[in-house]
């Protein structure tokens, strides 16, 4: 019979030991950029606004630029948007993925022997 294997794995990127940015933050920062809100791109996730705005908020501070910038509601409404560095970043770590990826990929050798 044969058997479905598979080599997977998660990465973060880490400041000062500090787990900064990984697949939890990328998927955040794609729902705002797919929706313009904080709000909505944390429903989306099953995830707190709260929780949600202390993620935007480190990820602004910590890093070099913001990733996100925001609008106060008004007659419009509000929202949020992502900067260049926040697409940047986005673009980045998906090219990192999809290189760890194709290194695992190119391990068949491991995955013939299990």
């Amino acid at each position: 019979m044969e058997k479905n294997i598979r080599i997977s794995f998660r990465h973060w990127v880490f400041v000062d030991d500090v787990k900064f940015f990984g697949p939890g933050r990328l998927e955040l920062l794609e729902g705002i950029q797919e929706t313009g809100s904080i709000v909505k791109a944390a429903k989306q996730m099953g995830m707190s606004y709260k929780k949600a705005w202390a993620m935007v908020m480190a990820m602004n501070t910590i890093g070099k630029n913001p990733f996100v910038t925001t609008q106060k509601g008004g007659q419009n409404g509000g929202g949020a948007e992502i900067t260049e560095t926040g697409k940047q970043v986005i673009a980045a770590y998906k090219s990192l993925e999809n290189k760890l990826k194709a290194v695992a990929e190119a391990e068949k050798d491991l995955l013939n022997l299990i």
